[in-house]
């Protein structure tokens, strides 16, 4: 830079500059008095929480009934505690001050794209069923699990434990679903995969002859049915799943306190932090009015301006019917099925 300075007065600041490989603003800068004094620390805003309010929400965090949840649904039970401390993102900000969130799953980002959908605006239109494996009590054993679930209101119809995989057993399981629920004629579509037992000529007919319309997963997708996989996912990450089954008694006792607690007390993110049983009941829109009464005392309390934007948008639920509907990606192609021709 001192060499620029001295020739440049004969040879100019360009030519200079080039000749020696060094850019005409890294000149200037170099030239330029410092304007920049230490970085001083910026203040703490004035709807931050103070630390008492913060050790208060992190003791919450810590306590032994909220140590499996995520802060959206301690966020949730609290709500209807009638308690409010803090929102969900801040109690995110407060467990990453200490330490306390990281991402545990080995996560690939896939390019966006268009899929073809299926829409459901209410419950008992739309089912997916898939089967999943539970290992059983030596190397090589394992029972199978059916689960059809409402993707609207995220509630489990129906579920079956068996040693084996079964398109009889599928064809049970399914037909008395259907008339424990009451589904009349052209009334539901049944989503799956496109595994044996989804795709076998029983379970075909006796759609048909139901009255269910059935579709299937578009071939080669890793997302062929999402929400039964998320269901499934959220079976085998709970604290107390073991890692193996002694017996098909112990493999259905599990199910059957596993289910109880999913469809009446877990609360899922998918559908406004609601509990299944809320939504596909329709008692979901009571405890949103009881959610946003507790939001609204705590604006009363002090600093007010901590609520900038008003009432979360958490607190909307999917409607009975309406606008609002749950998407399920499929095969566009036409499904033919037993003892109809194809459209």
């Amino acid at each position: 830079m001192v060499i620029i300075d001295e020739t440049s007065a004969v040879d100019g600041i360009d030519p200079v500059c080039d000749a020696l490989g060094i850019c005409r603003s890294s000149y200037f800068r170099w030239k330029r008095p410092k304007m920049y004094g230490p970085r001083l620390r910026r203040p703490p805003p004035p709807r931050a929480l103070v630390p008492e309010e913060t050790k208060a929400v992190l003791d919450v965090l810590h306590e032994d009934r909220f140590a499996d949840l995520a802060p959206a649904a301690v966020y949730a039970t609290l709500l209807d505690e009638n308690r409010y401390l803090c929102s969900e993102r801040t109690m995110y900000r407060i467990l990453a001050a200490h330490d306390e969130v990281r991402e545990r799953r080995a996560q690939l980002i896939r390019s966006h794209y268009v899929a073809p959908e299926l829409l459901a605006t209410g419950p008992n239109q739309l089912w997916s069923w898939d089967i999943t494996k539970l290992k059983g009590p030596a190397t090589w054993t394992c029972f199978h699990l059916y689960v059809i679930i409402d993707v609207f209101s995220r509630y489990v119809v129906g579920w079956m434990v068996a040693p084996r995989e079964s398109a009889t057993l599928a064809e049970r399981l399914i037909r008395e679903t259907c008339e424990r629920h009451g589904i009349s004629r052209d009334q539901l579509t049944i989503h799956a995969d496109r595994g044996t037992s989804m795709r076998s000529k029983l379970v075909a007919e006796l759609l048909a002859d139901l009255g269910v319309t059935k579709t299937h997963s578009r071939p080669h997708v890793s997302n062929d049915n999402p929400y039964s996989e998320a269901g499934f996912k959220t079976l085998k990450y709970r604290p107390d799943f073991p890692a193996r089954f002694g017996s098909l008694e112990d493999a259905r006792a599990h199910c059957v306190d596993f289910f109880a607690w999913y469809n009446t007390e877990h609360y899922h993110s998918g559908i406004g932090l609601q509990t299944p049983e809320r939504v596909h009941y329709g008692l979901a829109q009571a405890v949103v009015d009881e959610r946003a009464a507790v939001l609204a005392a705590a604006r009363t309390l002090p600093l007010p301006k901590r609520f900038v934007r008003g009432v979360q948008h958490r607190l909307r639920c999917p409607p009975r019917s309406g606008s609002t509907s749950q998407r399920l990606p499929c095969h566009r192609g036409p499904q033919r099925q037993a003892g109809r021709a194809p459209p």
